[in-house]
């Protein structure tokens, strides 16, 4: 049976494979036979390296979908994929897009790649992905002072004061040993019937969302949001 569920979450190029990359080997040391699936939108050849690694790896491409959508509805299946390996753990890298949801349920260990160098207003535009999040994998800290990295964290801290903050050297490897050594301590998960997203999804059934591709409102149905202008504004549609 799967005893944990990881999920790394984050925006694009903030480090999560290369991460992953040390952390893996790490949590197989610790006595964890891992399997990863990775979610992306249009191509990917990360799943190559996972298997370079040595380790089971699957790949979803969510094409015209959402990826944090395409994941939910696959998760039952991954489990099921997961166990008929014989591996007790299941780490998931996920392509977070739009940062207004998180594909993170209760059950999971749900982790937010933040990249230092970003800017220090980064995690306040993350929303669930940050705010859920169990842990946070701070990258490319030796790119940054501490004074900045303290910045950070207390930024996450505000926003997520329960969230257990790694920061990491990601090429390097630097601190993901304390983060491999965090994750097999998780409780292991018993009972997955009634585990539940942590946080709503966005509404996705807009006449864009089913292939319409004309421009105006005479060609928009569905659940549809509209910019409130001021009310000296000229606003013609």
């Amino acid at each position: 049976m799967l005893h944990h569920v990881i999920l790394f979450s984050g925006a694009s190029a903030v480090g999560k494979t290369a991460a992953l990359r040390h952390l893996l080997p790490l949590l197989t040391a610790e006595g964890a036979t891992p399997c990863v699936c990775k979610i992306d939108c249009l191509q990917t050849q990360d799943d190559q390296l996972y298997r370079a690694m040595g380790l089971p790896c699957v790949a979803g491409l969510s094409g015209d979908l959402c990826p944090d959508h395409f994941l939910v509805s696959n998760l039952p299946e991954l489990w099921h994929w997961g166990e008929s390996l014989s591996c007790d753990t299941l780490v998931i890298e996920t392509a977070g897009l739009c940062h207004r949801c998180s594909p993170a349920t209760r059950q999971m260990t749900a982790g937010c790649v933040l990249d230092c160098t970003a800017s220090s207003k980064a995690p306040e535009q993350l929303g669930p992905m940050l705010t859920e999040a169990d842990f946070v994998v701070l990258t490319k800290i030796d790119m940054v002072s501490q004074a900045e990295l303290e910045i950070i964290c207390w930024q996450i801290r505000r926003l997520n004061p329960h969230a257990m903050l790694f920061p990491v050297d990601a090429l390097a490897g630097y601190g993901l040993d304390l983060l491999a050594q965090w994750l097999r301590a998780r409780p292991a998960i018993t009972d997955r019937t009634e585990d539940t997203l942590r946080h709503t999804m966005p509404s996705g059934v807009c006449s864009y969302c089913v292939g319409e591709q004309r421009v105006g409102s005479a060609y928009q149905q569905g659940i549809i949001g509209k910019i409130s202008f001021p009310e000296d504004t000229p606003c013609r549609l």
